[in-house]
C-alpha cells in the first residue's frame, strides 16, 4: 500500500480546532486542555490529539486531532462528558472555529 492509498485514510476524519485564547488566559485553557485530553485518550476511534502554542504573539492556538471516522468524533463531540469539559471554554477564548476533513492526498517527505 502507498502513501496515497486512499483505503487507509479515506474513512478517517481529521479535525481542526482553532481558538484565540484571552490575553492572560492561557493557564486556565492549558488546566482546562488537560482534562480534555485525558478525557479523549480513552475514546474509541481517536487516534492522536496535537495542541499547537503560536510561535507569535496572535495567541492562536490549534487543536488537532485524528479519528477512526466520523461517527466515532460525533458521538464523543455530543457525548455529555465532552459538553460538560468543553463548557468552561468560553471563559478562556474569544474565538474559536472548527474545520473538520478527510485527507484525499498524503505527501511525505523523504526521511533524513
Amino acid at each position: 500500500m502507498g502513501t496515497n492509498d486512499k483505503s487507509q485514510t479515506a474513512e478517517k476524519l481529521n479535525v481542526v480546532f482553532a481558538v484565540r485564547v484571552i490575553e492572560g488566559g492561557e493557564q486556565g485553557f492549558l488546566d482546562l486542555y488537560e482534562h480534555l485530553r485525558k478525557s479523549v485518550a480513552g475514546t474509541p476511534g481517536h487516534i492522536v490529539e496535537r495542541l499547537g502554542e503560536p510561535v507569535d504573539d496572535s495567541r492562536q492556538w490549534v487543536i488537532t486531532s485524528e479519528w477512526r471516522s466520523a461517527e466515532d468524533f460525533f458521538a464523543w463531540q455530543q457525548s455529555a462528558e465532552h459538553q460538560e469539559l468543553v463548557a468552561p471554554l468560553r471563559q478562556w477564548v474569544d474565538q474559536r472555529q472548527s474545520m473538520r476533513f478527510r485527507v484525499v492526498k498524503e505527501t511525505k517527505g523523504v526521511a533524513s
